[in-house]
């Protein structure tokens, strides 16, 4: 049976050769252990293996997580769709928040946030492949919600996330992660100081790279079939 920080160091030996094979430096390219539905033992042994950044999904789950391994000094990455009854829960127990994509929602994780907390990093969730089913703004609509978020106390508005349509060609994924990148540099040139592009999953993760990816969202690789 692989253990859990050997199916670590496959991932991250895939993060670093897609990096060299697309001329990209291993070290702009982060990996968050997307750890969603499993116990804090997992965690503590992903942890022990070198693993810092951890994403969640279900805010009740996080939160009992997050207060278990407190000891350990994690980053803690919300990445789930985020409902506005549970804004308060997120701003005051996570790191980062990948998947705003409302401005109600910014402004309460604004207006939530402890004032001795560092500011939240957010990022916009774009939905770059048009899908009713998932969230995310429309990169239409992205640079005036992105104006909007950039502006509001407590948050720092990083960059831009996005789940695109699965698909197993390699020219969709880049084709879809490129439409990612290409709105950060509009965004980036109308005077916005994004750094992150967080995009790429288990299957696709490669493609993201190729496209400039800064974190990957990684969970099945690392800790199997989700529970």
């Amino acid at each position: 049976m692989i253990t859990l920080p050997a199916k670590l160091q496959a991932v991250l030996a895939r993060i670093a050769d897609a990096a060299r094979l697309y001329g990209r430096d291993q070290a702009d390219v982060r990996l968050l252990a997307v750890s969603k539905t499993w116990p804090a033992a997992a965690l503590r042994e992903v942890a022990a293996a070198g693993q810092r950044a951890f994403g969640e999904s279900y805010v009740q789950e996080a939160v009992g997580k997050i207060s278990e391994l407190r000891t350990l000094g994690l980053e803690w990455h919300f990445i789930g769709a985020l409902q506005a009854n549970k804004t308060r829960l997120v701003a005051e127990s996570f790191d980062w928040v990948h998947s705003v994509d409302q401005l109600r929602i910014a402004q309460r994780l604004s207006e939530q946030r402890p004032s001795l907390l560092p500011p939240l990093s957010v990022c916009l969730q774009v939905n770059v492949s048009g899908e009713a089913s998932k969230s995310g703004v429309s990169p239409a609509a992205a640079p005036a919600l992105a104006a909007a978020v950039a502006v509001l106390p407590g948050l720092c508005l990083r960059g831009l996330m996005a789940i695109p349509a699965a698909t197993d060609e390699f020219g969709e994924q880049r084709r879809a992660f490129r439409c990612l990148r290409e709105l950060s540099e509009r965004l980036r040139a109308d005077g916005l100081l994004l750094d992150t592009l967080s995009m790429g999953m288990s299957h696709d993760l490669e493609a993201a790279i190729a496209e400039g990816a800064t974190l990957v969202r990684v969970g099945t690789a690392i800790f199997g079939e989700r529970r």
